[in-house]
């Protein structure tokens, strides 16, 4: 069996904000402290394979005591999601070889650029091991295998930008969206657990790349999921008092959430 470690949260900023006054931002339940929206699988076999490289990796493997990543999966190219690609790098001092990651063109061609640097080293360079990969491309819709899980990439809407969910068993992550097209909701039907994103309750305001959280329990329903639970939260969002207002099946995700797949 496998299990899968939510090991952030939150949007962008993260929560809690710098210098903010508000409840979540000041609560003491550690479950109001979000970090940038990723997770890793661990598989029985003692491999780890990550959902994006979010700015918080560092703290986060050690938070979560993870001791090897074996492969990366990306779900998109924003900087909340790939900003920790860097360390990756202690990674492959462990392992002495290169991590291979699993991206669409659209990500190859974005995060090459911001660190063009890695991809494409300088004869002049004179400094340590720069992080090592190995590049495997896909396109939305596409079904792959990474250490023997069959992933099955879930064309997402971020706005107007096209991003990948993914499915792999009874199991889907569809994080940063605001629309699931039909033909990709045909294939989600039947898991019995999905992460879905929800930015925050309607009333804080809507917004063009992300579910409130009135629109996600809305699509959860329509897929049916047995337990879904809600991602990449704002601070507007107070863990145990909104957790009341969700209806049965449907619960907030926080960092260290472990579910078994």
């Amino acid at each position: 069996m496998m299990k899968l470690t939510v090991l952030g949260s939150g949007t962008s900023t993260g929560v809690p904000l710098p210098g903010c006054p508000c409840e979540t931002c000041n609560s003491d339940d550690p479950k109001d402290i979000r970090n940038r929206t990723s997770a890793a699988i661990f598989l029985d076999s003692g491999e780890t394979i990550l959902i994006d490289t979010a700015p918080d990796l560092r703290h986060q493997v050690r938070q979560f005591g993870i001791k090897r990543i074996d492969s990366v999966v990306f779900t998109h190219y924003h900087a909340d999601h790939i900003l920790g690609f860097e360390d990756l790098r202690p990674f492959n001092f462990i392992s002495k070889k290169a991590i291979p990651i699993y991206l669409t063109k659209e990500t190859e061609k974005e995060l090459s650029r911001f660190y063009s640097y890695i991809f494409e080293p300088s004869s002049s360079y004179e400094g340590g091991l720069l992080t090592k990969v190995e590049n495997n491309l896909f396109n939305l819709g596409d079904s792959f295998e990474i250490l023997g899980v069959e992933f099955q990439s879930l064309k997402l809407k971020h706005g107007s930008m096209d991003v990948s969910g993914f499915r792999f068993g009874d199991f889907a992550y569809c994080t940063d969206c605001n629309f699931i097209p039909e033909e990709t909701i045909d294939k989600i039907k039947g898991v019995k657990i999905l992460i879905l994103d929800a930015l925050r309750w309607a009333k804080d305001g809507s917004h063009k790349t992300h579910f409130s959280v009135e629109q996600a329990i809305e699509v959860s329903q329509k897929i049916g999921a047995e337990k879904t639970y809600l991602t990449h939260m704002t601070h507007s969002i107070l863990h145990e008092r909104d957790s009341k207002l969700l209806p049965k099946g449907i619960s907030f995700a926080y960092d260290g959430l472990e579910i078994s797949l």
